[in-house]
């Protein structure tokens, strides 16, 4: 080889290493063609909820469960809640005004729709976020809801509302129970 041609060599050696160390680096999904896009999340399409807002607002007695087989007497307590009403409000851009988990003041949530028909009640967002409460049932006078944050679940339960009756309404009168009548006595011959 020539003197003059080592310079030359040298260069296309040392490119050549260039090369091979380029081809090595770590491909960046915004520079590689090749590259598939990242999957992006489901989306949740926005669906209606089962019932509107407003048949939600009102005055209610508030009880809570952990385990489903004291839901029957927590609806009772609930109702005794009466007396010290939770108050459910219309919020002013089509939402309830209601108290969110260990928060001093309540805030418009939303209802929501989801997919297999439930609904659920929280702040803005797709349903089923971990501040959100899904509709275990709601018939009008008897919402059940469940907080979907298992933390907040184990510590607040399941939550019972009971409607009351409007304000300034007389109470249904208790029912007395029925006394048994004593046995009449057996007739005596004249």
């Amino acid at each position: 080889m020539r003197r003059s041609q080592l310079p030359t060599v040298f260069l296309l050696a040392v490119a050549g290493l260039v090369v091979a160390g380029c081809s090595s680096m770590p491909s960046f999904p915004s520079l590689s063609p090749s590259t598939p896009e990242p999957a992006q999340p489901a989306v949740v399409p926005s669906l209606p909820p089962a019932f509107p807002p407003q048949d939600i607002v009102g005055r209610w007695g508030l009880a809570a469960y952990h385990k489903d087989e004291d839901r029957e007497r927590t609806e009772l307590a609930a109702q005794a809640q009466c007396k010290q009403p939770y108050v459910i409000t219309a919020g002013p851009t089509g939402g309830v005004i209601m108290h969110l988990a260990d928060q001093s003041t309540p805030e418009e949530l939303r209802l929501k729709g989801a997919p297999g028909g439930k609904t659920y009640v929280g702040p803005e967002g797709e349903p089923g976020g971990q501040q959100d409460r899904e509709v275990v049932s709601f018939n009008g006078r008897i919402l059940i809801l469940r907080w979907m944050d298992p933390e907040v679940q184990g510590r607040y339960g399941t939550m019972v509302y009971v409607r009351c009756a409007p304000e300034g309404a007389k109470p249904p009168p208790k029912k007395k129970p029925a006394q048994k009548k004593p046995p009449a006595a057996p007739a005596t011959p004249r």
